[in-house]
């Protein structure tokens, strides 16, 4: 069992505005109500008292048939139209980043109320599995969708942990990572290397998702700041920290790059230092800021980057690495830079229904 009980005593810590009051030994909901119904109406669903689910635009388009499947599905096999996207802390995160499409203001700087998400890992995934296919159901009655993906939509092989606020900062996340693996549900976690005491965790208690990812947003101390506004102290040792960690994990690594032109799109050469601190079979998303959300109050459209734009960077960062780049996905502005491209990037998942039910299946 974690060390989630805390003590009365850090009630004190915490703002009175950001922290419920228990209706009871159940309920210990810590959204507020103005971020509770700011969620909802963006179409997430709350589960439990601090986690949240969402639909992906890409899985909707999947079922729709109207496109193929996100990045992910091209990169690595992930089936878009069987992704669960979620987090188990959207009540907080430790920084503020300025490129961020959702609306950090109401969570950013907020990570002590993490300190009383007692949910289990269990009921995380359930009441995540069970949010995400009813919000589903509609397209059930469509006859203008694709009538097998709905069926396969209805088993969830695999669970995308970001979606909103930070969640290495829920402490029994290594039990939720290993729920997923007892499921056969693959596993890809998203993490802003703030908390590399998490990832040791992880790595120590055989707990590595399928596919750790972090963000990688600035090739230097000062740029980090400036972009994505850490709200802990010695932000730089644990960033270092992280990806000195990643290096000898045995897990897929990816290090993500948001990209935002006029702030973070130079010095190839020091995300380079920083990229080779995370070790062999390592790679590499450079990806353009897209100008959704709330981001849109705090950039303009002109700091995308044009796909040709993307792409060019990416060739600069490879050439700098001795890499080259391994698979471009044009329709989300990304492409994914390696030093070498090998057979199972691409993962075989199996059948949609049965793949996972296979002695050998393993995420």
């Amino acid at each position: 069992m974690m060390e989630t009980d805390v003590k009365d005593k850090n009630l004190d810590r915490i703002p009175k505005e950001n922290l419920r009051e228990p209706d009871g030994e159940e309920n210990n909901l810590l959204f507020t109500d103005e971020y509770k119904q700011a969620l909802e109406k963006a179409s997430y669903e709350i589960v439990g008292n601090h986690s949240a689910v969402e639909i992906c635009g890409w899985t909707k388009k999947s079922i729709k048939g109207s496109e193929g499947g996100c990045y992910k599905q091209k990169f690595y096999g992930i089936r878009s139209h069987q992704c669960t996207q979620m987090t188990p802390a959207a009540v907080a995160c430790d920084q503020k980043c300025v490129y961020c499409w959702r609306v950090n203001e109401m969570f950013s700087g907020k990570q002590d109320l993490m300190e009383y998400a007692k949910d289990e890992p269990a009921d995380i995934v359930q009441g995540s599995i069970e949010g995400h296919l009813r919000k589903l159901s509609g397209f059930g009655g469509n006859p203008n969708v694709d009538q097998q993906k709905v069926l396969e939509s209805k088993t969830v092989r695999h669970f995308a942990i970001s979606l909103t606020g930070e969640p290495t900062l829920y402490k029994r996340l290594p039990e939720m990572l290993r729920e997923l693996r007892d499921r056969k549900i693959s596993s890809f976690l998203v993490t802003n290397g703030l908390h590399p005491e998490m990832v040791e965790r992880l790595r120590d208690e055989d707990s590595l998702p399928t596919q750790l990812y972090m963000s990688l947003d600035a090739p230097d101390e000062r740029t980090w700041k400036k972009i994505d506004v850490p709200l802990v102290p010695n932000f730089w040792d644990k960033i270092k920290g992280t990806l000195n960690l990643m290096d000898g994990l045995k897990t897929r690594k990816v290090l993500r790059m948001t990209v935002v032109k006029g702030w973070n799109d130079f010095d190839v050469a020091g995300y380079a230092k920083l990229i080779k601190m995370a070790g062999e079979r390592v790679m590499i998303e450079v990806k353009s800021y897209m100008h959704l959300g709330p981001a849109r109050k705090r950039l303009s459209q002109d700091n995308m980057l044009t796909y040709d734009e993307v792409l060019e960077f990416s060739n600069r960062l490879a050439s700098e690495l001795g890499w080259k780049v391994i698979d471009e996905a044009p329709n989300s502005l990304i492409a994914l830079v390696a030093e070498e491209d090998w057979d199972g990037r691409v993962m075989d998942f199996g059948d949609p229904l049965t793949g996972h039910l296979e002695p050998k299946f393993e995420c």
